[in-house]
């Protein structure tokens, strides 16, 4: 799989928990990737981030969550 199409597919998950009503409760960086903790009531799922873009893009979407509360 190509950068271009991991990074869209991992931009897509991340809209994807935010359009369902999930936010972002815990982040956490390595070697490995960036690992994001997304809560929703009592349902909390983990996605693993690996491409520049996509942490990029997720940075932004953490600062307007931040911005909005």
């Amino acid at each position: 799989m190509s950068e271009f199409q991991q990074s869209t597919e991992e931009i897509q998950k991340v809209d994807h928990y935010l359009d369902s009503g999930f936010k972002i409760k815990y982040v956490y960086e390595n070697l490995s990737g960036m690992f994001v903790e997304f809560a929703r009531q009592d349902e909390v799922t983990l996605l693993q981030i690996l491409t520049a873009d996509a942490r990029k893009y997720f940075s932004a979407k953490l600062q307007e969550q931040t911005l909005l509360q």
